[in-house]
């Protein structure tokens, strides 16, 4: 497909960079205008995070359904996925994700919000992003490796029922979560500004499946099939910014870096931009305290919470569910420990 596109002059890898650069300006520019994140969804009183959680989960609603309608006309398969590995490392995942959520309430947001709030001026959010970014490599290639492993190997055979989609019912069940989603959005109070920019937030999640898994397919140079997420791309962006000369830049480098153009874009025109940084010595240990946790629950959990959460769960996975699950659980649990301080 991607010769048959006309794109020859380009490889599949430089083109999957220019469309993670694409598809990054659009997220950075709509999150930032519309300081969307789960982490505000989930810490403080209810009223106060329902119209935040409501455009978050337009978001969720978004993503399934257009990624399922991507499926269903054949554009991309996810048979041979991670998200759908017939072992579902359960304590990996739960653990994973009881970790990030515990971690983006003690860093002050998930990865792609800060991520946004680079572009912003936050320099607060980049210290936090460059510690998550060397634990999470660490977790994935490095000296903590074994530990991933060795937490992945304790999992449960699933076979076809790790897919959503493979129950009894079929495309009922993530067409049901992505309904659940919508209906509750609707009712959450959330200004239609805000729903409608998370809605194209998650419409980027089918655009990112498609584009690296039909129009970039490439039979004789293959990339990864990925979408919307963070964990990755901003390990590997810090790494490839290190030594570039020996990594090269894929997908999630370009995503990266159009996040914080979008952002940083976003925030100009609206003269939101403003220089920030620490507050002292027990702001900075708790900040990366959370960046160590998001670390290394991101790496085991399968992604943030776009990269599982919108994007894992738009494939259907159990394993992605069960880790955003356990995300919102956590957030929502040291947060009330926190505001009881």
């Amino acid at each position: 497909m991607f010769e048959e596109l006309g794109f020859e002059q380009l490889t599949p890898l430089t083109a999957s960079v220019l469309l993670g650069l694409v598809l990054g300006c659009t997220y950075g520019a709509l999150a930032q205008r519309s300081a969307f994140c789960l982490r505000r969804s989930l810490v403080g009183q209810w009223r106060d995070c329902l119209p935040a959680l409501g455009a978050w989960t337009m978001a969720l609603a978004c993503a399934i359904a257009g990624t399922r309608l991507a499926v269903a006309m054949d554009l991309i398969s996810f048979e041979a996925h991670r998200f759908l590995a017939s072992d579902l490392p359960v304590v990996s995942v739960l653990l994973g994700g009881a970790l990030f959520g515990a971690g983006m309430v003690l860093a002050g947001g998930c990865v792609s919000r800060l991520t946004v709030l680079v572009g912003s001026g936050n320099l607060r959010a980049l210290i936090v992003l460059i510690v998550f970014a060397v634990t999470a490599h660490a977790v994935m290639k490095g000296a903590l490796a074994p530990i991933r492993q060795a937490l992945g190997d304790a999992s449960l055979s699933g076979g076809e029922a790790t897919a959503l989609s493979a129950w009894p019912g079929g495309e009922v069940w993530p067409l049901v979560i992505a309904g659940a989603a919508f209906v509750f959005a609707l009712i959450s109070r959330a200004r239609i500004a805000h729903l409608a920019m998370a809605a194209a937030i998650g419409l980027l999640v089918p655009l990112g499946w498609i584009g690296t898994g039909f129009v970039l397919l490439d039979d004789f140079d293959p990339i990864p099939v990925q979408s919307m997420g963070f964990t990755g791309p901003i390990a590997d962006t810090l790494f490839w910014v290190v030594a570039a000369t020996s990594i090269p830049a894929g997908f999630g480098t370009g995503l990266a870096a159009g996040v914080l153009l979008g952002s940083l874009a976003a925030a100009l025109a609206a003269g939101e931009f403003r220089w920030q940084s620490l507050e002292g010595p027990r702001q900075t240990g708790r900040y990366l305290a959370g960046a160590v946790m998001m670390g290394v629950g991101g790496v085991l959990a399968g992604g943030c919470t776009v990269g599982a959460g919108l994007s894992g769960v738009s494939t259907a996975s159990l394993a992605a569910l069960l880790a955003l699950a356990a995300m919102a659980a956590s957030a929502r649990a040291v947060g009330v420990l926190l505001a009881a301080r």
